[in-house]
C-alpha cells in the first residue's frame, strides 16, 4: 500500500506550500505531491506534526575521521598548529584502522548524519590499502566496509574511490605515512564499477570518482581517470585550493592557480564537484560557474582547520551551484553547516544577510537551503531527496517554535531552524519502501 502523509506546510520548489498531500510508493519514491489538498483528498493520511523539509545530501565525507573528531583540539606549546599539523595527526589514525574498525566508525557516523538531517552521503574514500600499504586480497575491502555501514545505518551512499599517487606537486610518489592511500586510475575505476553494480541503478547506492587533489595526481593520470569517469557518466569530485600553500605550489609548478589550470587542462562540466575552493579570485569563480560545475563547502571543517572563508557572494552572483558536506565530522548536521556558512560571511564582511543579498532574494535561509539541495543532487549523481514526484521520499519535520511573547507572530520555521534554534537539523524519515 502507498504511504500517505499530510503536511500543513512543506518546502516545495523554493517556497512554502500549504495543505500538502505526500504519497510514497513501495519503491521509496514520491508518487504524488499535491499542495492545496482538500479535506476529502487527504482523508486517511497521517498528519505530520510540523513543517516538512526535504532531507539533504552530505556532499563530502571522510568517515574514518569521525574517530578523531574532538581529539585534535590541543596544541603543543611553542609549536605551529595549522591544517598541515592536523593532517599529520590524522595520518596517525589512518595508519591504524582496520576494515572492521572503519565499518564500525562509519555505521555510527552514518546514523548520526541521519539524525542531523542527511539522507545520503558522498564518501570521499582514499583509505584503500592494508596497514603495510599492500593491497588487500579484495582490493575493494575498505570500500565494501563503507557500503555495509551505509546499509546498516539506512543512509544512501555515493562511494567515491579516490586517486592518490604522490605527496605533492612534482613529487615522485607518496610519503611512507600515506602508503594506505596509494592507488591507480585502473584501481579506483574498478572499485567504482564494482560498487555501482551493487547499486543496480537504484536511488540508494551509487559510485563516482574522486581525485584527491591536483598536488596528489600527475596530469596524465588525472586525464585518464577523468576521461573514464565521464564515459561512464559518473560524478567527479576533487579537493582544490583549500590552503594558500597549495595555491602557491600550483603556481610554482604549473604557472597557474589551481582552478585556472584545471579549466585550461580538463573538460570541466556539470559532473564536477570541487571541494572547498577556499582560496580563489573572482575571475576563477566566474569561469568555473560557466561550466556548470559545483563547489562543495564544508564550513565547520574549514573553520576547525583554519582554512579560510569561501567567497560566497562572488559565487552566488556568478550563478554558481554548491552543496555542503560534513568532511572531518566535527559537526554532523546541515543546519550547523548552513548557519556557519552565513555567519562566516558576516564576520569577514561586517554585513548581515550576505547570501540573500548576493542572490537577490529576501530570505537568507531560503537561499542557503535551496543552494544545498540543488548542489547535493549534482554531488551524489542521483535524483536527490526532494518534495517532488519521482524523488526519493526522504524528509525532515520541523516543529514551529511558539512565540516567546504573547502577540508576537511565530517566525518562519526555516528562519527559526537556521538562526534561532539551539537544535541541529531534525532527523530524517523515509516514506514508502
Amino acid at each position: 500500500m502507498p504511504e500517505r502523509l499530510f503536511a500543513r506546510q512543506a518546502w516545495i520548489a523554493g517556497g512554502w506550500a500549504h495543505d500538502v498531500l505526500l504519497v510514497a510508493g513501495a519503491d521509496g519514491l514520491w508518487s504524488e505531491v499535491r499542495p492545496d489538498c482538500t479535506a476529502a483528498g487527504r482523508a486517511g493520511a497521517e498528519v505530520l506534526d510540523g513543517a516538512v523539509l526535504p532531507a539533504l545530501v552530505d556532499a563530502h565525507s571522510h568517515a574514518f575521521q569521525r574517530a578523531i573528531a574532538g581529539l585534535t583540539e590541543r596544541s603543543p606549546v611553542g609549536e605551529a598548529d595549522d591544517f598541515w599539523s592536523w593532517r599529520d595527526r590524522m595520518y596517525q589514525v589512518a595508519l591504524t584502522v582496520s576494515p572492521d574498525d572503519v565499518e564500525r566508525i562509519a555505521t555510527r557516523l552514518y546514523r548520526e548524519l541521519l539524525a542531523g538531517g542527511y539522507a545520503h552521503v558522498c564518501e570521499f574514500h582514499y583509505l584503500h590499502n592494508d596497514l603495510d600499504g599492500r593491497p588487500y586480497a579484495e582490493p575493494a575491502e575498505m570500500a565494501l566496509a563503507l557500503v555495509r555501514a551505509a546499509q546498516a545505518a539506512g543512509i544512501g551512499l555515493t562511494l567515491l574511490p579516490t586517486l592518490y599517487m604522490r605527496s605533492g606537486f612534482g613529487a615522485a610518489g607518496l610519503r611512507d605515512d600515506q602508503r594506505r592511500f596509494a592507488s591507480t586510475p585502473e584501481g579506483v575505476l574498478r572499485i567504482a564499477e564494482q560498487v555501482g553494480r551493487l547499486g543496480a541503478g537504484g536511488q540508494v547506492l551509487n559510485a563516482g570518482i574522486a581525485i584527491h587533489s591536483l598536488r596528489a595526481v600527475d596530469p596524465g593520470a588525472l586525464r585518464e581517470t577523468v576521461d573514464a569517469a565521464r564515459a561512464a557518466g559518473m560524478p567527479i569530485h576533487l579537493h582544490i585550493a583549500e590552503q594558500q600553500r597549495e595555491v602557491d605550489d600550483c603556481v610554482a609548478q604549473h604557472g597557474r592557480r589551481p582552478i585556472a589550470w584545471l579549466l585550461e587542462q580538463m573538460p570541466v562540466d556539470a559532473r564536477w564537484n570541487l571541494v572547498h575552493a577556499t582560496h580563489t579570485v573572482p575571475q576563477e569563480l566566474h569561469d568555473l560557474a560557466a561550466t556548470g560545475a559545483s563547489i562543495v563547502l564544508c564550513p565547520t571543517t574549514e573553520a576547525n582547520l583554519g582554512d579560510g572563508v569561501f567567497d560566497l557572494p562572488a559565487w552566488l552572483q556568478a550563478g554558481g551551484r554548491w552543496s555542503v558536506g560534513s568532511d572531518s565530522q566535527v559537526a554532523r548536521s546541515w543546519v550547523e553547516e548552513l548557519r556557519l556558512l552565513e555567519y562566516s560571511q558576516r564576520l569577514v564582511r561586517r554585513q548581515r544577510n550576505v547570501a540573500a543579498r548576493a542572490a537577490g532574494r529576501e530570505s537568507t535561509a531560503a537561499v542557503l537551503l535551496d543552494g544545498a539541495l540543488a548542489g547535493g543532487a549534482a554531488a551524489c549523481g542521483l535524483a536527490a531527496p526532494a518534495l517532488r514526484v519521482g524523488a526519493r521520499a526522504a524528509f525532515c519535520v520541523v516543529d514551529a517554535p511558539p512565540p516567546l511573547v504573547a502577540g508576537v507572530a511565530a517566525p518562519d520555521p526555516l528562519d527559526a531552524l537556521l538562526f534561532a534554534s539551539c537544535a541541529t537539523a531534525p532527523a530524517v524519515r523515509f516514506a514508502g519502501g
